[in-house]
């Protein structure tokens, strides 16, 4: 079945106030669900959104609660998220980085205590939309073995590059450091589909395409294989030393996936060049990739299959899975 955008971010907004959320941030947390969902990321949009709601109702999360500066220098910040609505606080401090990039050309905010900020693209293109270029990280619990281990001691921290166009269609990488997110398994599954490459280990230590079978392991394949693991430390790092809040060791010792830490980056560009000037940058590097020969389906520069699916899914309707529409209905 099909929804529109609008019902759907009406039926996400209503859920939302009846959780407690004032007017203006149950519209602003629906938002991000639906245009996750209008963008063809439906593991963190409405397949995701029932999960969201149940952390709240176990009272994990705190739909009241809004981030606080803690410590002010310069171009960087440290906030506190207080156990708030994840994509909320993600929001909020995303914002903030793009206003101090506005007056010194780069902001920094880092973000601790915060919760799941749902799809990390979100924020790079809230910054590109701004028209600043966003560099933005979060870790999660840990749920990757770092290479050459077994047992779960790293997360699969989603690093997000994005650069603004100033047609909307901004380019933008938004991956996690494992080969693919748990939300993209958690797609292949509800449609019986395998993953298209190795993902991870089933519960016999063989590689396998089967998201079943990697979600009972626990063992999810870095991406890269050792310069996934190397990168998922690292980013883990920083942001502990950037927020001195929870790393993923720590978020592993709690009941649920809560008090993640985030780092929101956003540079200015326009402080050394034009949007024009950046455009046809942009436009140069698309026209030269678009005269690869392509081995099987077209070449697609970072981001181009969502801007696609957005369109059409604005045309024909956001595809749901009647199962999941039902039980939001129910909420």
């Amino acid at each position: 079945m099909k929804i529109q955008y609008l019902d759907m971010l009406h039926q996400f907004e209503k859920v939302l106030l009846s959780r407690g959320f004032n007017e203006n941030d149950a519209k602003a947390a629906a938002t991000i669900f639906a245009q996750n969902s209008l963008d063809g990321v439906y593991s963190h949009g409405i397949n995701r959104f029932p999960k969201a709601i149940d952390v709240i109702d176990k009272g994990l999360v705190n739909p009241n609660a809004s981030p606080t500066c803690e410590i002010s220098f310069g171009a960087i910040e440290k906030w506190d998220g207080h156990q708030g609505f994840g994509p909320l606080g993600a929001k909020k401090a995303m914002d903030k980085a793009c206003s101090i990039a506005n007056n010194f050309g780069v902001g920094i905010v880092a973000l601790g205590n915060n919760n799941h900020w749902m799809r990390g693209g979100t924020y790079g293109l809230q910054a590109c939309d701004q028209g600043c270029i966003a560099i933005c990280w979060s870790n999660t619990m840990p749920n990757m073995p770092a290479w050459g281990g077994v047992e779960r001691k790293i997360g699969n921290n989603p690093l997000i590059l994005a650069v603004p166009r100033s047609n909307g269609e901004h380019i933008m990488v938004d991956c996690a450091m494992s080969q693919f997110s748990y939300g993209k398994m958690e797609e292949a599954k509800l449609r019986g589909e395998q993953l298209p490459v190795y993902g991870g280990y089933d519960t016999k230590g063989n590689l396998t395409t089967d998201p079943t079978e990697i979600e009972k392991s626990w063992r999810t394949l870095p991406m890269g294989y050792w310069k996934g693991s190397g990168m998922s430390i690292l980013l883990d790092l920083i942001t502990k030393i950037l927020t001195n809040a929870n790393s993923v060791a720590e978020i592993g010792k709690l009941s649920e996936e809560v008090g993640l830490s985030q780092v929101m980056i956003a540079i200015d560009p326009k402080h050394l060049t034009s949007q024009c000037e950046i455009d046809k940058i942009i436009e140069d590097f698309i026209a030269d990739l678009k005269t690869s020969t392509p081995i099987d389906k077209d070449v697609f520069y970072p981001s181009e299959r969502s801007i696609n699916t957005r369109k059409k899914n604005t045309l024909e309707g956001i595809p749901v899975n009647q199962e999941i529409w039902n039980k939001i209905l129910s909420l």
